[in-house]
């Protein structure tokens, strides 16, 4: 890849869905896959909020299935690609991701606690044998240590990944954080880096821009930052902010203008802000995409969400788990002598 040739990739229709309890239609895939077309984005991922086969009671019903969503957005692009979200566990091979190789997804990113790069090892494998293109993805990478992290990508390099994203899951980390983490790997993968931002702390655009001169070839970012709690990383301003910068993203600016005006109206049922909760989900280094949850248990057992996501922090509670939610609030709520 050129050094200065960075790929934005959009994950506004799979991140967002988590801001809309995982309620994107036929006709907002449609329009704003078109959109993305104009606007000559490298990519789009779509699905639910947790990735392919995630939608269920626990995080979440989507109100249309993956065949429908992925068929829906691949008709509506050309030259775009197509890109979803699978976490081993959630995806399965036989059920979910030979679906999606006949509806013609083009980038498979298949995602895994930072500490738990094996879990991938078979999916990975499968794409590239199907002769798709294949990224590893590390969550919640401020839960690991920036040489643990190195092992885990090395893993997933060695699996035939063609490129390690690293995911800010919780929007935690600071600029020095992002720069140990990308500068390790860049330095020792023979593949591209990437780094996927969220804006708990107000630091997504500042962040990115630290990923990419460290090293980071692929950028994550959503439309007016649509994306679990407070956020991801805003593309319209990474784009925008880029063009200062002497990087190549042939994306057409007007074009993504255009998009985050559209988004506006197609999408968004309230702006995307960084609320007092998105604060402290980013101060207690619990996964953006727990907010609605918590707020919605912590209302029924009575205690303060600002309670849950901390003690969730201090058990270390990672995506996946959310009936441990459930679990906190009782604790609280028995604490108070309810």
């Amino acid at each position: 890849m050129d050094n200065n040739k960075v790929i934005i990739y959009d994950v506004s229709l799979r991140d967002g869905s988590h801001s809309i309890s995982h309620q994107l239609s036929i006709e907002q895939i449609s329009k704003y896959a078109q959109a993305a077309e104009k606007a000559k984005l490298y990519a789009i991922e779509v699905g639910h909020g947790n990735g392919l086969g995630a939608s269920s009671l626990l995080v979440g019903q989507s109100k249309i299935s993956d065949e429908v969503m992925l068929k829906t957005a691949k008709e509506n692009l050309i030259n775009t690609k197509l890109g979803i979200h699978v976490i081993p566990g959630f995806a399965t091979i036989n059920n979910d991701i030979s679906k999606a190789i006949d509806i013609g997804v083009d980038i498979f990113r298949v995602a895994s606690h930072s500490t738990e790069a094996d879990t991938t090892q078979r999916h990975i494998g499968y794409i590239r044998d199907k002769g798709k293109e294949v990224y590893g993805l590390l969550m919640s990478c401020h839960m690991t240590s920036a040489d643990i992290l190195l092992e885990e990508a090395i893993k997933m390099q060695t699996y035939g990944a063609e490129a390690i994203v690293v995911l800010d899951s919780a929007g935690s980390m600071l600029p020095h954080d992002v720069r140990e983490r990308i500068e390790l790997l860049s330095k020792n993968l023979k593949i591209p880096v990437g780094y996927h931002g969220h804006n708990n702390l107000g630091l997504g655009i500042s962040n990115s821009i630290v990923a990419l001169e460290s090293g980071a070839k692929i950028l994550d970012a959503s439309i007016k930052g649509f994306g679990a709690g407070a956020g991801n990383t805003q593309l319209e301003v990474l784009v925008g902010l880029l063009t200062k910068y002497d990087y190549e993203t042939n994306i057409d600016l007007y074009g993504v203008l255009d998009l985050a005006t559209l988004a506006d109206k197609l999408l968004l049922k309230e702006a995307i802000t960084i609320s007092p909760l998105s604060i402290v989900s980013g101060l207690s280094k619990v996964f953006s995409g727990f907010s609605k949850h918590i707020q919605r248990i912590s209302t029924k057992y009575d205690v303060d969400p600002r309670d849950v996501f901390f003690e969730l922090g201090r058990q270390k509670v990672i995506a996946g788990q959310e009936d441990k939610i459930i679990d906190v609030a009782i604790k609280l709520n028995k604490l108070k002598g309810n």
